[in-house]
């Protein structure tokens, strides 16, 4: 259905992929796997349209349609969640449109015998039928039925999409995808910011989708009861398991053993030809041999290993200073959007060292309690935040607000302060930005890599109460 063929990507000079191909079947379900920046969300781009390989090529059927679910979404909050969903309909208005067109150029003529006229009708015809194929004229129920199967009640159809939690503003675009019906489905991180129940609707659905699926995903357990083959990226390459993941991690120990194996007997025999090379270089009745070894030596390809992630962060976060023994205190705290109700009657009172979890399905108002803690938005009710009190706020959509065109050491360079700033290299390394990586320009980083650059701001701003919403996803 879909070929990649000897694809090549490179930044900044330095190749991403190089030389990968392999074909998307239909009905494959495939997890796309590796490290992050590896090229995993790069790769869905480049397959979806969105982004152009430096090289290779990218071909399918003209009439194959591909839906894309992006790591990072990107909503209006201008719109309700009617017309949102509705964008997914644009073919359908732009054929509307074209219709209206020729009706009026029907109208308007009057050379009824003429060829061209006929043609007109015809193509009028032709258009027209293939509007009502689609739907045209019932697309609203098909709208509807898809955003109450997601979960949307009818009242919700007509709020904005800014009052709901980023579990259900990635049903919006879900619901998008679904409504285009897509021949393959592209989902980057599709389970970030969902619950449990969320996620177990999404399984469902995809096990019974018609069409092929292609996800990155580091929820093991969803990719397990969703995918039945495996393509890792490592070293610019792909390898290619026809399995699922808990058979592929097996396999893949298996392979790497054999490239040590091969590595090492390849090391010993460079060293011995080298040490012939040395030995015999000017003795004239060896002369050919040696010519002959260092022209073996240059032929040789050098075996590389697979790399293994074993990258840990350790972050300590330095209190500022001694707050008051009460830092939040909530009193009969409500909020609603309308006559949408959120929460009524908090009360609520985090003292000093205590560590809180908010928990519940998307949508219970998780978030919205937290902007109400850090003021962002109004509500009813009365809070207080204690003495000496200085938030370090790791918000949902934290990572998407970092400037794009900056680097990662000018991003931390412009937050770091007195004697930190001799340190920004030292701190870099320490998240695994060091060497060349400290110089990639923010917009090429993957959603993991600019989730622990937020981070690095974070530990740099005096705090002594820590707010993290959702800071693991990616």
């Amino acid at each position: 259905m879909v070929s990649i063929d000897n694809l090549f990507v490179e930044f900044s000079a330095k190749p991403l992929f190089s030389g990968v191909s392999y074909v998307i079947n239909d009905r494959d379900r495939i997890a796309l796997v590796g490290k992050n920046g590896a090229g995993k969300s790069t790769m869905l781009k480049i397959i979806a349209g969105q982004q152009q390989p430096t090289d290779g090529t990218v071909s399918m059927p003209r009439e194959t349609t591909v839906g894309y679910l992006p790591q990072v979404m990107v909503l209006s909050d201008e719109r309700t969640v009617r017309q949102e969903a509705e964008l997914a309909f644009a073919h359908i208005h732009e054929l509307q449109a074209e219709l209206d067109r020729l009706n009026r150029e029907l109208a308007e003529r009057t050379d009824y015998e003429s060829a061209d006229y006929m043609a007109l009708v015809e193509h009028f015809t032709n258009l027209d039928e293939r509007f009502r194929m689609m739907g045209g004229q019932n697309y609203q129920g098909e709208l509807e039925r898809t955003l109450t199967g997601l979960g949307f009640r009818q009242t919700d159809l007509e709020r904005p999409t800014s009052e709901f939690s980023g579990g259900w503003r990635m049903r919006i675009e879900l619901a998008k995808i679904l409504l285009q019906r897509p021949d393959v489905l592209l989902l980057d991180e599709p389970t970030n910011h969902l619950d449990i129940e969320s996620i177990q609707w999404l399984e469902q659905f995809l096990q019974g989708y018609q069409g092929a699926v292609v996800m990155v995903s580091h929820d093991r357990a969803f990719i397990n009861n969703v995918t039945n083959r495996t393509i890792e990226i490592s070293c610019g390459q792909i390898y290619d398991y026809k399995v699922k993941y808990d058979e592929y991690v097996n396999l893949r120990a298996e392979r790497r053993e054999q490239q040590l194996r091969a590595y090492e007997n390849q090391q010993k025999e460079i060293a011995e030809t080298r040490a012939f090379i040395e030995r015999f270089r000017y003795q004239a009745t060896k002369a050919n041999q040696v010519q002959s070894r260092i022209k073996a030596l240059e032929r040789i390809v050098p075996i590389e290993i697979d790399e293994v992630d074993n990258s840990t962060l350790r972050l300590r976060f330095t209190c500022s200073q001694r707050s008051g023994d009460f830092p939040v205190i909530c009193e009969d705290v409500s909020k609603a959007y309308g006559e949408h109700l959120i929460f009524k009657n908090v009360n609520l009172t985090i003292r000093r060292g205590e560590k809180v979890a908010f928990v519940g399905r998307n949508g219970e108002g998780k978030t919205t309690l937290v902007k109400c803690i850090m003021g962002q938005i109004p509500f009813d009710g009365h809070l207080k935040i204690g003495h000496n009190v200085e938030i370090g706020y790791f918000a949902q959509n934290q990572a998407q607000l970092l400037d794009g065109e900056l680097t990662v050491f000018d991003t931390i360079d412009r937050v770091a302060k007195g004697d930190m700033r001799l340190k920004i290299r030292d701190i870099l390394g320490a998240f695994m930005f060091g060497g060349e990586e400290s110089e990639k320009k923010v917009k090429v980083l993957s959603g993991g890599e600019r989730t622990r650059l937020a981070m690095i701001k974070l530990l740099l701003e005096p705090t002594n109460l820590l707010i993290l919403d959702e800071p693991t996803n990616h």
